[in-house]
């Protein structure tokens, strides 16, 4: 990448799977030079689906665009100090791996700092860099089970249950390139340490705030109900399902003008917000058994044409499918000479920064290119 808001920041990313690829890829996205430093046996990401374009696995192409790939051997000396002589030109390096391999491989600030002052490492790991807890082994589905996401999540009936997607490692990616990009503005070099553990107790804010201070402990909710606001959450309608978001007491009333009901939007059990809360049932059961009247498209159209945050429940191909997608420009076509290569794009939108995608790099594609030595030779 030759533009971009980050242009000239040249980033290091010994990392693996998705937490620390995700990071590099959206500095990637944005500007950045970013060499990925890979051991002979490549990320492991680069074969963990059977869908291959050409040479280019789905999972591995949704994390690593807009990246360049050398192959260095971390368990070696001169495999070190290849890196040493990487860190000196570089802004920041980035890592997901466990901390004493972190420690190990030498990808602290500590350990490069005689190299470049100014470089800034972020380590993204389980449970910190340091404490007691450094060391055990951490997944996103484990952060989840951990922090009580998958207690919160599903049906109060059912076993508890995790988001559908990568919520902790994807968030934890986001939450670095932040903490890096504040640490290399602030232009003194440093170590910055984000978990994922810290990462999901950070998101659950609101939630956490209402035990913190009064001990409420939240439960899961039937339909995917909002803990304090109704109605918001899943309805059924006659062909499939609802989702109806009425957060304001003025959007009540204005759902009730719709559907023609003007004796609730004046009973005191439906007026104000604290008084559906405290009927939720009643209140439920009533929106319930009129949605079910009629089909999610026709509640789409009466609804949402009149301003109130309505929507049907799509699955990912209609998502991604879709007019809504194609009119925000998110699905990027990249040609490779075995077919175009689709993925989801930036949502970093910039009118004087239009997004350029490139292909992932193949393992220690440019290994000659930055180093001067073959692939083979660096893998030693």
């Amino acid at each position: 990448m030759t533009s971009g808001p980050l242009a000239g920041v040249r980033i290091i990313e010994v990392a693996h799977v998705l937490a620390g690829p995700f990071c590099g890829m959206i500095l990637g996205d944005l500007g950045a030079d970013v060499i990925k430093v890979e051991p002979p046996g490549g990320d492991m990401a680069r074969n963990i689906t059977k869908q291959f374009t050409g040479p280019y696995n789905d999972y591995f192409a949704s994390l690593n665009r807009n990246k360049r790939s050398i192959v260095l051997d971390l368990n070696t000396q001169a495999g070190k100090a290849q890196l040493g002589t990487l860190a000196a030109g570089a802004q920041g390096l980035v890592t997901n791996l466990r901390p004493a391999t972190i420690r190990r491989f030498g990808l602290t600030y500590d350990d490069l700092k005689t190299h470049n002052p100014k470089l800034v490492c972020l380590a993204l790991t389980g449970f910190g860099l340091d404490g007691p807890y450094a060391d055990k082994p951490a997944y996103d589905y484990i952060v989840q089970a951990l922090t009580g996401v998958m207690t919160l999540t599903g049906d109060p009936d059912a076993a508890p249950t995790k988001a559908g997607y990568s919520a902790v490692d994807n968030s934890t990616g986001m939450m670095g390139a932040i903490g890096l990009l504040a640490r290399i503005i602030e232009g003194k070099g440093g170590q910055v340490d984000v978990s994922l553990f810290d990462t999901m107790l950070a998101q659950l804010n609101y939630l956490a705030s209402g035990y913190l201070n009064h001990g409420i402990v939240p439960q899961r909710t039937s339909q995917s109900a909002h803990p304090y606001m109704v109605p918001a959450q899943v309805f059924e309608t006659s062909d499939g399902y609802l989702m109806l978001f009425i957060s304001t007491d003025k959007f009540w009333i204005n759902f009730c003008e719709v559907v023609g009901w003007t004796e609730q939007a004046r009973d005191p059990k439906f007026a104000t917000m604290n008084a559906r809360s405290e009927n939720r049932d009643a209140v439920i059961d009533a929106v319930g058994e009129l949605l079910k009247s009629q089909t999610t498209a026709y509640w789409v159209d009466r609804l949402g044409n009149e301003g109130l945050v309505v929507s049907g429940v799509e699955t990912l191909d209609n998502a991604l499918d879709g007019d809504m997608t194609a009119s925000r420009e998110m699905i990027a076509v990249i040609p490779t000479p075995d077919g175009a290569l689709r993925v989801v794009g930036n949502p970093i939108k910039m009118a004087d920064h239009p997004p350029r995608y490139g292909l992932p790099p193949l393992l220690g594609e440019h290994t000659d290119e930055i180093l001067g030595t073959p692939p083979a030779k660096a893998a030693k």
